[in-house]
């Protein structure tokens, strides 16, 4: 048991360590100072800010951050992005896969769910030959966006969406389409001019690496279970039972999982909730003309930019709203912003922050102003 001195010398070194981490990572820094001020100013009683985060996605994403790492960790993700580097030998051609892998993932497995699959896999392939990591990356957040938009499972707003709509899922597939196809063909004329078509070679020096399968075994199975257990909603019984065996099986990814990002979102949640309880707010969103096509849609994109998509469809979809042109409105808001989307926080901290989030604007913003129009047009 240490002493009272020992205690009281260790706190100046703690306090040292956090505001260390806290200058290389000004998102949790903003966030950090932000959030208590929201919280003061919120008419929220003390009790209910623990409702305000999403506790399940926290879960899942405890565990999607050591299961992955695990699998990076064992050396076959590399070996992985050897073999695509020697088979696609172009950028440019090496961006359009990564990205339509990205956007078909997505229908499927979430957006965010993939965002842990193929941001790792980028990150090996950087390891092993001279790409732009920062840009792959980029527009692998907008694909998922994209992709993700198509389906009720892609993205927790169009699962919520979905049931309040009471449409079939082919229905709801249907009335996505025209938007997704559009979206994902802008995509790709942007990718077309962001990735030249030139060579990218092995940097045989890195191309070795030492492989691990009992590592890989717990990774990948371990994610496949763990995914299983998400879709029957034991996202915390399924997150401490990874901790607990990487804690046997994998020590050194349970102690580099990026868990500041845990961090990230969890005052991002706690943040956008008292945001939009302010009197302020809450008086201007009650005046919006939702029944109207365009007021929905126009809205689910500006109020993405201010407090992410998932609440903003939460926050808006209230009786006689335009649904169809709220889910267009919600989705395309995933654009733009870095908060404007939950997967777009996930992939730029995977990568690893810093300098990407001014590159990820620069893309991201031009992108939204003109896919925002062109969608515009398909309003159901």
């Amino acid at each position: 048991m240490p002493s009272t001195e020992e205690a009281a010398a260790r706190r100046p070194a703690l306090r040292l360590r956090l505001a260390a981490a806290l200058r290389r990572d000004p998102v949790l820094a903003a966030l950090a100072l932000l959030t208590p001020l929201l919280l003061l100013l919120a008419p929220l009683p003390a009790r209910d800010w623990l409702r305000l985060p999403d506790w399940s996605t926290l879960e899942a994403l405890a565990g999607l951050l050591v299961l992955t790492r695990a699998i990076e960790h064992s050396g076959y993700l590399q070996h992985a992005a050897i073999l695509i580097v020697d088979r696609i030998r172009s950028l440019r051609g090496l961006a359009l896969a990564l990205a339509s892998l990205s956007a078909a993932l997505s229908t499927v497995l979430t957006n965010d769910v993939t965002l842990f699959l193929v941001v790792p896999l980028t990150v090996s392939i950087a390891r092993v030959a001279a790409v732009p990591l920062s840009r792959l990356v980029i527009f692998e957040a907008l694909a998922v966006n994209a992709g993700s938009m198509l389906t009720p499972v892609g993205n927790p707003q169009n699962l919520f969406l979905w049931h309040r709509s009471g449409l079939g899922m082919p229905a709801f597939i249907a009335q996505m389409l025209p938007a997704t196809a559009l979206l994902f063909a802008l995509l790709c004329a942007a990718i077309f001019l962001a990735f030249p078509r030139r060579p990218v070679q092995l940097r045989l020096d890195e191309a070795s690496a030492r492989r691990d399968i009992g590592l890989l075994a717990f990774g990948a199975l371990g994610l496949a279970l763990f995914l299983l257990a998400l879709h029957v909603h034991w996202a915390l019984p399924a997150a401490v039972a990874v901790v607990v065996l990487a804690a046997g099986f994998a020590r050194r990814a349970l102690a580099e999982a990026d868990w500041s990002l845990l961090a990230v979102i969890a005052l991002m949640f706690l943040a956008l909730g008292a945001l939009a309880a302010l009197p302020p707010v809450a008086a201007v969103l009650a005046r919006l003309p939702l029944a109207q096509a365009w007021a929905a849609y126009w809205s689910g994109v500006i109020v993405a930019q201010g407090i992410s998509n998932v609440p903003a469809a939460i926050l808006l979809a209230r009786d006689g709203v335009a649904l169809p042109a709220l889910a267009y409105g919600v989705n395309v808001g995933g654009f733009g912003l870095a908060i404007g989307s939950l997967a777009n926080l996930i992939a730029l901290r995977l990568a690893g922050g810093g300098a990407i989030y001014r590159e990820f604007h620069r893309i991201s913003l031009p992108f939204l102003l003109i896919a925002a129009v062109a969608v515009y047009a398909l309003l159901p």
